[in-house]
């Protein structure tokens, strides 16, 4: 037996799509679900996910809430993803943007903090 959805909040997993707020470009902690702030915050620690389907339910996340493919916690999320795939090293330029987003948008005060 299914489970309807209304309109207005849809998901495909666990993590509810808010269609009002797609691509917003104003993303702020608090409207930020507890899985995916827990899975951005490890993706700016010193540990970051190991699991590529973990950083890539991250990054759906921010792609359809935050600024899109521009977003940098998708970018930094996607290139992530990428090096764990691939053994390759990843994009230092993605990740200080990332950092530098997370802190323009209140996850934290200042980039070290986030470390």
């Amino acid at each position: 037996m299914s489970q309807q959805q209304s309109t207005n909040d849809v998901s495909i997993d666990e993590i509810p799509v808010d269609i009002a707020n797609t691509q917003s470009g104003e993303v702020t902690p608090a409207k930020v679900p507890d899985e995916i702030e827990s899975i951005t915050r490890g993706l700016a620690g010193e540990h970051p996910p190991t699991n590529p389907l973990v950083v890539l339910k991250a990054a759906r996340w921010w792609y359809i809430h935050g600024k899109g493919g521009t977003d940098p916690a998708f970018q930094w999320a996607i290139e992530w993803a990428r090096h764990l795939a691939t053994d390759t090293p990843s994009d230092v330029d993605h990740f200080n943007a990332f950092l530098e987003y997370l802190v323009a948008i209140g996850f934290a005060d200042e980039k070290a903090a986030l470390r």
